[in-house]
């Protein structure tokens, strides 16, 4: 586990590298550790190159060079010669687990620097080893995990001695003066990070949530949760070298030695575990809204059809009318939103029964649920109250109530107290970008709601 801050390399740091000599240090400890193991493939799992939103990209070809010259720094080269058929062991092993990774969608054939600079450093100590480069995604942290089971089974068929490096810086928002300025879960990520990855308890990793992880602003995680899935079911050596993080940004190294299989160290597996105990206690407290809302996604999911009006619902449900947004979540992933303003259905219930089937199946943001994803969602129902007209955002509360801004025939919502709106101004400017109302405009008209929520 190491960082990627461009000045640690000496001609881009130009003396600046001083300023994180700890870092430096703990650096070229692990890369000798690694020479010694003299590993066959090195892997890097690096946030800099190729990121899809539902995909793995696992690097093509057989070999790719990249500089920093982007750093000022055109002289200084690293160049990586693939294992072909670690990657193709790879792919397969990714294709039989349905976890979405291949070796399509190149953009760019040049190493990115969060490649470059572990192979560095290792190359400092040894040069006889091949790669395989890897790039994250937006998919759940449970994929990424699931990647690194991938790799591991890939490297078993290979019979290779294979590296795993993890690049990825920790919190940018570690101090005011910062180029990213501060938040408070800045240093408190990278606390809890180097407590999981320093003791080798990778299941930890799945205690973050994504919005926190998200407010520190850290590019390493999903690294972390890929290399934790590579070494899933093993015993682990792990040892904590340094942290430090002088310039706002956290720069931590940890090296890790895998061993024998070892009994309780299946992490995704104890994590599911929990998630399934945490969804069923869940379910037995819905209450009619969202039991609905669930029902009918189910149903719809699994045989096509639209669930009837059931029988045995509330009163308020059949003979109110109003807006109803309904929401899905998988892993804390906003997977599916859709609902409506005003009612435009003879009662809550029918409205419900329609938005619901809508968030699974016609958001145009995601792929219809599937499914197996089913046992993973929870949902919230957000019924609405009447909107009303205001002359001023200072009449809004972001927690409290709801916007609407208009432009003409264009509007754009935004419900109340969401993870991550921590602003009327950002709610506002959020629901423009909804009605696709360009930024400038000063013709727009804002409305607020109140809303019932029900998880």
């Amino acid at each position: 586990m190491v960082p990627h801050p461009p000045l640690i390399i000496p001609e881009v740091g130009r003396g600046q590298e001083k300023g994180i000599q700890a870092t430096i240090d703990a650096y070229h400890e692990a890369a000798r550790r690694l020479a010694a193991w003299k590993p066959d493939t090195v892997a890097v799992l690096s946030p800099h190159t190729v990121m899809y939103a539902d995909y793995f990209h696992i690097s093509p070809g057989t070999e790719a060079e990249g500089d920093f010259g982007r750093f000022r720094a055109p002289h200084a080269k690293v160049r990586a010669k693939y294992d072909t058929q670690l990657v193709r062991l790879i792919a397969q092993e990714a294709d039989a687990a349905d976890v979405p990774a291949g070796t399509m969608g190149e953009q760019d054939r040049r190493l990115d620097h969060g490649t470059m600079i572990p192979l560095w450093f290792l190359n400092r100590y040894y040069g006889d080893y091949q790669t395989v480069r890897i790039g994250l995604s937006g998919l759940p942290f449970s994929m990424h995990y699931r990647l690194g089971q991938c790799i591991q089974r890939a490297v078993m068929r290979s019979g290779k001695r294979v590296a795993v490096i993890a690049s990825g810086d920790l919190s940018h928002r570690l101090t005011k003066d910062g180029p990213y300025g501060f938040r408070e879960e800045g240093p408190e990520y990278d606390r809890r990070i180097m407590e999981v990855m320093g003791s080798g308890q990778f299941g930890g990793l799945f205690d973050f949530s994504e919005e926190f992880c998200d407010r520190a602003a850290e590019c390493g995680h999903r690294s972390f949760l890929i290399m934790a899935g590579a070494l899933d079911g093993l015993s682990v050596k792990a040892q904590r070298l340094s942290h430090e993080g002088p310039f706002g940004v956290g720069y931590g190294v940890c090296v890790f030695e895998a061993g024998d299989p070892e009994p309780g160290r299946d992490f995704l597996r104890q994590q599911e575990e929990r998630e399934r105990e945490k969804l069923e206690a869940r379910r037995e407290q819905e209450d009619a809204y969202v039991r609905l809302a669930r029902q009918t996604v189910e149903t719809y999911v699994r045989t096509g059809k639209k669930l009837p009006l059931p029988d045995g619902l509330p009163e308020e449900m059949l003979s109110r009318r109003a807006g109803v947004f309904v929401s899905l979540k998988e892993e804390g992933h906003l997977r599916g939103c859709i609902g409506t303003i005003s009612p435009v259905k003879r009662c809550i219930a029918e409205e419900i029964l329609e938005n619901a089937v809508s968030a699974a199946a016609r958001d145009p943001r995601f792929h219809p649920v599937e499914p197996q994803e089913l046992d993973g969602l929870t949902y919230s129902v957000d019924v609405l109250g009447p909107t009303e007209k205001i002359s001023s955002e200072k009449e809004l509360d972001v927690k409290r109530y709801g916007v609407v801004v208009s432009r003409g025939m264009r509007r754009g919502l935004l419900l109340p107290n969401l993870e991550g709106v921590d602003s009327v101004e950002q709610q506002i400017d959020i629901a423009r970008q909804k009605a696709g109302i360009p930024e400038d405009a000063q013709d727009i008209r804002l409305e607020r709601f109140e809303v019932v929520r029900h998880f």
